[in-house]
């Protein structure tokens, strides 16, 4: 049976994304998992394969279809710069910005026509591309876009050893964070992370679901979003026939070792108890979309762009998990 292909989005140019994309790519762990293909700018990849002393045997290709793994070579699906502007290390530039969205979405849609079984994308700067004017609050919105999908209905899942982690409201400011916790957002983001995890090959998930307040409320000494909005959610998830509990303060629930995800409420619940844990070895995986996609949690480290000393543990997990996912399906 032949390995999986797996798209590798180079990220922002500017940023460590294809460093990390040319290590993982070149790992002989990644390697023996999948057939990848990076997605990118060829000037910008070899630009960063020069500043880290990598010497790739380079094929650059215009169409999946001309990609060659039998001899070793390393593909690179050509996804050229919008703007043919020089490239300096860890700064921002709304070009940069518009190039690593242009390199995901070439992913994306060859993952679409089923050219490769499942993307990976290296970070993305937010500021970039909000200079370059584009609506951008995340990965999993803008799959949910260039799928075909309802923004809402794509969430996070950050994935590290065998803890995973579902956010239910992601890059947005927390007073508007609270505002989308709904009963409707919560009984989606639980229906979602049990499809998604059936598909990872646990048959009957066990949910467990945090509150947004301090110890989950307190009986509504603390809030009622708990009573009001996030129990009955759960109650109609569970009258549904799936198997999911709370809600639990997000403080402690981490400690239960009997589940197979947890969701959370806000972005810092779950990004603070995953990066104190696993900071190089997090993933975060795009879930609901009809593609497998999946980023690594950590940012463009600008200060340490061009120097050829970024890690790509992280990256390396990321293929690596969804390799087996597709392997699998």
């Amino acid at each position: 049976m032949a390995l999986p292909r797996i798209a590798i989005s180079t990220g922002d140019p500017a940023g460590i994304g294809p460093e990390i994309a040319l290590k993982a790519a070149l790992d002989a762990r990644v390697q023996a998992l999948c057939r990848p293909l990076l997605v990118g700018d060829p000037a910008a990849v070899e630009l960063h394969a020069r500043a880290c002393g990598i010497a790739p045997k380079l094929r650059v290709v215009a169409a999946v279809k001309d990609a060659d793994w039998s001899d070793g070579g390393l593909n690179l699906l050509v996804c050229p710069a919008p703007e043919n502007i020089a490239l300096k290390f860890g700064t921002h530039d709304a070009a940069y910005g518009r190039a690593a969205l242009a390199s995901a979405r070439r992913a994306i849609q060859a993952a679409l026509a089923h050219e490769v079984d499942a993307v990976v994308a290296a970070p993305q700067t937010e500021k970039s591309i909000a200079l370059a004017g584009i609506e951008f609050d995340g990965y999993p919105s803008f799959v949910a876009r260039e799928t075909g999908m309802d923004a809402r209905d794509v969430y996070l899942m950050i994935c590290f050893d065998n803890v995973r982690i579902v956010h239910a409201t992601l890059h947005v400011g927390v007073r508007e964070a609270v505002s989308l916790i709904t009963r409707e957002r919560i009984a989606r983001v639980i229906a979602v992370t049990h499809r998604a995890l059936q598909r990872l090959g646990i048959a009957s998930p066990r949910i467990y679901v945090s509150g947004l307040n301090p110890h989950a409320g307190e009986n509504g000494m603390f809030g009622t979003e708990e009573i009001e909005i996030i129990s009955p959610a759960i109650a109609q998830a569970a009258k549904d026939g799936i198997d999911v509990s709370g809600p639990f303060g997000a403080d402690t629930m981490f400690r239960k070792q009997d589940c197979d995800a947890f969701i959370v409420m806000l972005h810092d619940q779950g990004h603070i108890a995953a990066k104190l844990q696993a900071f190089n070895r997090t993933a975060g995986l795009s879930i609901g979309s009809p593609i497998l996609f999946s980023s690594v949690a950590h940012g463009s480290a600008f200060d340490i762009a061009g120097k050829g000393v970024a890690d790509p543990g992280a990256m390396i997990e990321a293929i690596g998990r969804l390799a087996k996912i597709s392997a699998g399906a």
